[in-house]
This record gives C-alpha cells, sequence and structure tokens, in this order.
C-alpha cells in the first residue's frame, strides 16, 4: 500500500491536485473555485489530506464550530467527504485516512467526530455503514432520512441546529442552495440553469458564502441542498434525469 499521503497546506494548495476525477489539464472553473474556497479554509483548521496520487483518495473535515454545515456542538469534528475510488479501493486506504482524523481529533483533545448520513445510502455522502464499523453512532435525524452519525469521546453529543428540521421554504420555484466547495458544483448549476431555461423553469440559485448563512440553512446541507414547491428534496447534485424526476412531483 502506497503510504505517501499529503496534507494540503495554504503553501501547497497552488500546486496539488484536488482529488475529485475532473482531471482536466486546463484551468477549470469548479477546481479553481475550490481552490479559493480551501485557501480561506485551511487556516481555519480545515484539513484536506490526499494520497500523493491524482485519483480521488482523500478526506476532507474541520472543526465543527467552523464547518459550513447547520450542525451545532463543541469541539468536534465534521467529515464533509471521505473517498476511495476505482482501482484504490479495498486496499486499507478508506481506514488509514479514517484513522488519521480520529487520531489527530483526540491529540488535539476534540470531543470526537460527526458526519452527515442517511437512513439509505446517498451518492455524495460517505459511507455511513463504513464510519459505524469504526463506533459511529446516530444521534439525531430529520424527518426526510438523514441522519447525523457521532463517534463522541466523552459523551457529549452534537445535534442538527433547529432550523433544519424545517425543510420548507416559502418560494415554489425550484431552489438550491450551494457553496463552491465541491468541484462539481460549478458544472452541475451550468447544467441545471441551460435545462431550466430551455424548458422554461423558474430557478433560484442561492450561494452561501459565509459561515453564518450555511448554519442558519432549513435543511441539511454538505454543500448543497434543493429544494421544489417549498419543501426539500435532496442533498444530491442533480443529473437531468433526477431534475425531472423532481419536477414531476
Amino acid at each position: 500500500m502506497n503510504i505517501d499521503f499529503i496534507n494540503l497546506t495554504t503553501e501547497n494548495l497552488g500546486n496539488e491536485h484536488l482529488c475529485c476525477i475532473i482531471r482536466s489539464k486546463k484551468l477549470h472553473q469548479g477546481v479553481e473555485a475550490k481552490r479559493k474556497w480551501l485557501s480561506c479554509r485551511l487556516n481555519e483548521g480545515h484539513v484536506f489530506r490526499k494520497l500523493n496520487v491524482q485519483a480521488p483518495v482523500f478526506i476532507e473535515y474541520a472543526p465543527l464550530e467552523t464547518a459550513w454545515v447547520p450542525i451545532i456542538g463543541n469541539n468536534y469534528y465534521y467529515i464533509y467527504c471521505l473517498w476511495v475510488s476505482g482501482s484504490y479501493k479495498g486496499k486499507g486506504y478508506a481506514k488509514s485516512l479514517m484513522e488519521y482524523c480520529l487520531t489527530d481529533a483526540k491529540e488535539k483533545g476534540k470531543s470526537g467526530i460527526c458526519m452527515l448520513g442517511a437512513n439509505k445510502q446517498k451518492s455524495w455522502l460517505s459511507s455511513q455503514s463504513f464510519a459505524k464499523k469504526f463506533g459511529f453512532e446516530i444521534v439525531d435525524t430529520t424527518n426526510n432520512g438523514y441522519d447525523l452519525l457521532t463517534l463522541s469521546f466523552d459523551e457529549t453529543i452534537p445535534k442538527f441546529a433547529e432550523n433544519v428540521k424545517k425543510e420548507e421554504i416559502e418560494s415554489k420555484e425550484l431552489t438550491i442552495y450551494y457553496d463552491m466547495q465541491c468541484p462539481y458544483i460549478s458544472q452541475n448549476i451550468e447544467i441545471i440553469k441551460q435545462y431550466c431555461e430551455l424548458n422554461d423553469v423558474p430557478l433560484s440559485l442561492i450561494q452561501v458564502d459565509t459561515l453564518e448563512k450555511a448554519k442558519e440553512l432549513p435543511c441539511v446541507f454538505n454543500n448543497w441542498g434543493v429544494f421544489y414547491k417549498g419543501c426539500f428534496q435532496t442533498v444530491n447534485l442533480l443529473d437531468l434525469a433526477y431534475l425531472q424526476r423532481i419536477l414531476k412531483k
């Protein structure tokens, strides 16, 4: 097993591959947006640890107090993403990355680690079944099947912010809350915009560009949240088939 791991820093951020499977040799709007987003987060204790390869083998986590998610707790880490893909699966990389996060949390005196899950595995969310092997347990839920998974070291627990349980907004049109953490978001937005323009579908895109906005969102959020007819739909990025299913509701 290759053990050549790298942690991104403000010094190496401009030169390192960001691991997601966008491999364009040209400047990519989504990748550069993520670099800019990360450049502001790294000084807040945000950790992006990756295998030194051009492939998705990485973990990304941050202190919960500064994590752009509507989850409340003290002295926790929040895992945004743990992704091992393709030929790197089944070789112990996910275990190694999770163990690094656990060790880091304990060395820094954290109370525990939490992450977003669901009672049925969703794409674009780290595997909750894998997390449960390390002792993560469900400590909070929403009415539409999302869970807060937590590994507590001191019996304290985080929780979803009260606003998460609303799962409704006043606007009835297709509404998407997003930030620029994921490199796929820019291109997904363009696909949705083009479809909505061609099909006369009213669309509202709301960029979450501050920590305060993220903490106050009316739904669970990892970097993306979709509403339609005033009701929360998903944290998944949308292909056209998924978008069409939502619009038929």
